[in-house]
């Protein structure tokens, strides 16, 4: 990986740094008071001067547990190559300039029964969904591993399975890369996106690419969360819009925070 520094994100590790640090201390005031920490976040996956910020509301959340959270189960879609099912990078490590994070040879292992599950390097190489997230966990976790996990033509139950076998208990978060509706006027996306939050803080899911790119794999945690009796909470919501000021042709951007009583496993 490592394919978007400099474009997404900053390529220099300092000036990644502090931009990442200067997004999670604006978003701290809004940091919630848990009695456990979270178990699931959507983020979004744009280049952090559009969805910066608002990632950044999600990440914001694991600041109190940044010794508790041990492996993050990373799922974003798949952008330049089509695949059927979820696929893994098949490498050691991922690297961002902040560093190197592990890929968790022992939780991979626990997927081996899944069909849907291959090894695609091809997908991972140039995807950006799942790199964008990295500085972010790097900045707000001292010390975890990663599966990551690009989804393609997946059914909602095909996802949840995956989520079911990693579910673990407050060791695992579950990590959720989508943006919202694409290439809108801004009004029209706000009218959907409205609609597409309230879909998914009912735990509705059947969400459409057009809904969210990341459709798919939010479908997925929707199952996992009703099962489990996930409570989502909106934390921001916003289009490229209202950074650039460009109205005619938008993207959406939304965070959200799952938590709830039941994080191990029924």
């Amino acid at each position: 990986m490592n394919s978007v520094a400099g474009t997404f994100y900053p390529g220099q590790a300092q000036v990644l740094s502090k931009e990442v640090a200067r997004f999670l201390a604006d978003a701290a005031a809004q940091v919630h008071t848990a009695a456990q920490p979270p178990k699931a976040l959507i983020v979004p996956h744009a280049g952090y001067v559009y969805s910066g910020k608002t990632a950044a509301l999600a990440y914001a959340q694991l600041l109190p547990w940044r010794d508790t959270i041990r492996r993050v189960v990373l799922l974003g879609p798949v952008h330049r190559v089509a695949v059927r099912g979820l696929v893994l990078p098949g490498v050691n490590h991922l690297s961002t300039p902040l560093g190197a994070v592990a890929v968790d040879k022992n939780a991979i292992a626990l997927l081996a029964h899944l069909s849907q599950v291959t090894v695609n390097p091809a997908a991972h190489a140039l995807e950006h969904s799942l790199e964008v997230q990295l500085p972010f966990l790097q900045t707000v976790l001292d010390d975890f591993q990663v599966v990551p996990l690009a989804v393609g033509d997946a059914t909602p139950a095909e996802v949840g399975e995956v989520l079911e076998a990693l579910w673990g208990d407050r060791e695992t978060l579950i990590v959720i890369s989508s943006d919202l509706s694409h290439f809108l006027p801004y009004r029209t996306a706000q009218a959907v996106d409205f609609e597409t939050v309230h879909a998914i803080l009912r735990l509705r899911g059947a969400l459409t690419h057009q809904q969210a790119c990341g459709g798919t794999p939010i479908n997925g945690l929707l199952l996992a969360a009703k099962h489990h009796q996930l409570t989502p909470t909106l934390l921001g919501l916003c289009n490229s819009g209202d950074s650039t000021g460009e109205r005619q042709r938008v993207v959406g951007y939304a965070s959200f925070v799952f938590s709830g009583a039941d994080h191990g496993r029924p």
